[in-house]
């Protein structure tokens, strides 16, 4: 079939998105809509001493000002984080109190204090900046490594110096035992850079209370509109579950910072029952990189040992984690289960052992962006390899050979348990791609060019389909992180696909169809795929950690086993044949080796209508499932970049790019592509140019694209990709996850390839052309004076 699994379909949504038919939650538009501006401290840490509302009040189309103790005085509860992670010794993390609007403290630069409500978005801005807010400013902390030194100004009282949890994994004795015998140990300082995630769609929230039903509906740019709804009823108070309805239209990109309830949702829903009107609120870019959840932002110190034959010994790391001003939905679990549990990478490590600190600073909060600690565990892991190899004088690529892992499943020592993969035959598809038998002419080449060409590898894995529930619950999870779906065949056979899973550009709607055409055989246009509402779809966990496929089209395949089930036993009585005989092909259902059959329609009027069915089934053609995975899954793969470095001005140049991946089973490949290049290029944006700064004061300097540097088309090659599938053999497609693997292993495969032209491993991300040439010339030998 020309549509189903391994078809290059494209993208059947594109069609509204590329015409402007597209409809998201800034296109929403109520009869009765205000808007929302919002009140934010221009202070990094200061007291809230007071607040005069009354010139905002007075100016025209104001309806409300509202502030954080009439919030708080309605019962609205603080923002949570869900995943509880206890420290070594036993203690709980500890959580600072964060409240949708401050009341007497403000902790970072556009931290919320208060909210205007007006007839028009203008109105409303205009208002906003005639707040009077009386703030005591204190002193501020944005450094991690400051924030736990002593004295350090204090965020929480809660916390004291600013410590959330020190944690640990891994057996630390047998580690540094294992390091001092070890015959060569390398030893690095690894920065991962705090990075703003910059969805093409900023984040916006229409809310609309309805006070005849005491109902709330709440338009919003989720990831996962269910436990957006879960978390503003159960949590913060805001309306009863069953009072609540959450809408994620189309939503412009995601990344992860689209996984979070944000202080804005909350505070439009509460805004519009005190006002009886709609409330409308879209962020501004600026706002975007002020309150955004920023990611990454690890300082680590890391150590690696290798025996005289060059395997691995030991690996030991100390991490502190930056996690801002208050603790993110997600955020403790990243720099812990997310990111210490994948420091094996692809190698057959015995001993390991991390340290995390989490701590607190007057910055945006830090949580999940794409890959979400899976990155930052294979740029340290990548770069000690790399720098390894270079101070042993052994070819990377073969002393990461002489450490992968060929037998599966592995078990870790840091938790995870690897299911299948061919590392092997990633390296050995990259390498020939990417030509590494010529490299040493392309450089010798370049040299006559004066530019300095150098070859970098990144071998990565990740875990994907964050789950199962029992283990991340053991974990300190709050959430199950199962997937739900309903397959229902309507009379004229047509089907529509409900589903827990959310798409924010990944192309659900074209990929869950194919293997919906694929499993029934029909045409793909009579599937339709509905999602992100949760008045019509039931519950369901949501879209990150590329877990879509895995478990979200693994609960679609085990709902279409029961419609199958049922198709076939209304299709045995109707043509009166064993069921086992019963097959389904090119939309019709069959009795094999025979000439009797039913069109795929004719089946679903004939459950519809229930005129012959057999005894004691119930008419109508929908099933369920929910679907638990009994592992993660693992994607891996190779990827080697090579860079032509200019000497006199420090610019990079990515003049080849490849990468090959481990997906699994894989069922749209040209979206598969897409994916693999969008997350290369955020890779290479991490590697090369992007870096959130703040002063010593706490002021956000690249609050802008004219000091935040995304990416641009110039900065990309073109890439080649291969594809090396084991099929994952706990979920029923055999799917792995494609949608983080370009981010985690850009990165390093990036600054290692720069590292090799310019001769020195010393180079923390982003590698920017100041950074780079100062680094040249610091290794230049000077000239003797005559």
């Amino acid at each position: 079939m020309t549509e189903g699994i391994g078809a290059r379909v494209k993208r059947t949504e594109d069609r509204r998105f590329i015409t402007g038919k597209g409809k998201y939650t800034d296109d929403i538009r109520m009869e009765n809509q205000a808007y929302a501006a919002f009140v934010r401290s221009p202070h990094a840490h200061a007291k809230v001493t007071g607040i005069d509302r009354s010139a905002a009040e007075a100016m025209e189309g104001v309806v409300a000002v509202l502030d954080g103790h009439q919030l708080t005085g309605d019962g609205i509860g603080n923002i949570i984080c869900g995943w509880a992670i206890t420290s070594k010794d036993g203690s709980a993390m500890n959580m600072g109190a964060w409240s949708a609007l401050a009341t007497d403290r403000v902790r970072y630069v556009g931290d919320a204090v208060a909210v205007v409500i007006a007839d028009t978005a203008a109105q409303a801005r205009l208002a906003a900046e005639a707040v009077e807010v009386e703030y005591e400013e204190l002193p501020a902390v944005t450094n991690a490594e400051k924030a736990l030194a002593e004295g350090a100004p204090q965020l929480h009282d809660n916390a004291p110096g600013n410590l959330i949890y020190d944690w640990e994994i891994g057996e630390e004795a047998a580690t540094d035992e294992a390091l001092a015998g070890a015959a060569h140990v390398t030893e690095l300082p690894i920065v991962n850079n705090r990075v703003s995630p910059n969805a093409m769609e900023p984040r916006s929230a229409v809310a609309i209370y309805d006070e005849a039903d005491e109902h709330y509906t709440l338009y919003t740019t989720s990831q996962n509109p269910h436990v957006a709804r879960l978390v503003l009823s159960a949590f913060y108070n805001v309306a009863p579950e069953h009072k609540l309805r959450v809408v994620a239209p189309d939503v412009g990109g995601g990344f992860g910072s689209k996984i979070y309830i944000y202080p804005e949702e909350i505070t439009c829903l509460w805004a519009s029952m005190k006002t009886g009107r709609s409330v409308k609120w879209t962020s501004t870019r600026s706002e975007a990189f002020m309150t955004d959840a920023h990611g990454r932002d690890h300082v680590s110190k890391a150590r690696i040992g290798f025996d005289t034959e060059g395997k691995i010994v030991g690996l030991k790391v100390d991490t502190i984690a930056n996690f801002g001003a208050y603790m993110s939905l997600f955020s403790s679990a990243v720099p812990t289960y997310l990111y210490a549990t994948l420091l094996s990478g692809q190698y057959d490590i015995q001993n390991i052992h991390c340290n995390v600190r989490a701590v607190y600073t007057n910055t945006v909060p830090v949580d999940a962006y794409r890959g979400a600690g899976r990155p930052e565990a294979c740029y340290l892991v990548e770069r000690l390899m790399e720098t390894a190899a270079r101070e042993m004088g052994a070819d990377p690529a073969e002393l990461r050979r002489k450490n992968f892992i060929t037998e599966f499943p592995h078990q870790t020592p840091v938790i995870m348990n690897y299911d299948s993969g061919d590392f092997h035959g990633n390296l050995d598809k990259a390498m020939a791609a990417a030509d590494v038998a010529g490299f040493d002419e392309r450089r010798k080449e370049a040299a006559a060019r004066g530019k300095l060409r150098g070859l970098g590898y990144s071998c990565y894995i990740e875990a994907c389909g964050i789950a199962p529930s029992a283990a991340v619950g053991s974990l300190g999870a709050g959430v199950g992180l199962w997937e739900s779906a309903e397959v229902r065949v309507n009379p004229v056979g047509t089907i529509e696909v409900l589903t827990g899973s959310h798409s924010h550009g990944q192309g659900h709607e074209t990929t869950f169809a194919q293997v919906v055409a694929d499993r029934f055989g029909v045409p793909l246009n009579s599937v339709s795929i509905v999602h992100g509402d949760t008045d019509k779809v039931q519950f369901g966990m949501g879209t990150y950690g590329s877990r879509s496929g895995a478990v979200g089209l693994s609960a679609i395949s085990r709902a279409m086993d029961k419609v199958e089930a049922k198709v076939k036993k209304i299709a045995a009585h109707t043509l009166e044949a064993a069921e086992d005989d019963i097959v389904i092909e090119g939309g019709e259902v069959k009795v094999a080796g025979t000439d009797r059959k039913m069109a795929w329609h004719e089946v679903g009027l004939a459950a519809y209508t229930g005129h012959n069915l057999p005894p004691d089934m119930e008419p109508g053609l929908k099933e369920g499932a929910f679907y638990d995975p009994v592992n993660f899954t693992f994607p891996a793969g190779a990827y080697i970049c090579e860079v032509e470095v200019d000497p006199d001005t420090g610019v990079t140049e990515i003049v080849q790019f490849t990468a090959a991946d481990d997906f699994g089973t894989i069922i749209n490949p040209m979206i598969v592509e897409g994916q693999v290049h969008g997350g290369v290029a955020q890779g290479i944006g991490q590697a090369l140019l992007e870096n959130v700064v703040y002063d010593d004061a706490g002021q956000l300097l690249t609050g802008s694209y004219m000091d935040y540097a995304m990416p641009r088309a110039w900065d990309t090659p073109f890439y080649t990709l291969e594809h090396n599938t084991t099929v994952c053999p706990n979920n029923p497609l055999g799917l792995k996850g494609c949608g983080e693997a370009g981010a985690i292993g850009a990165p390093p495969a990036v600054i290692n390839a720069i590292t090799d032209a310019i001769g020195d491993n010393d180079l923390q991300m982003p590698a920017t052309p100041q950074k780079v040439w100062r680094m040249i010339q610091a290794t230049q030998t000077p000239i003797a004076a005559e």
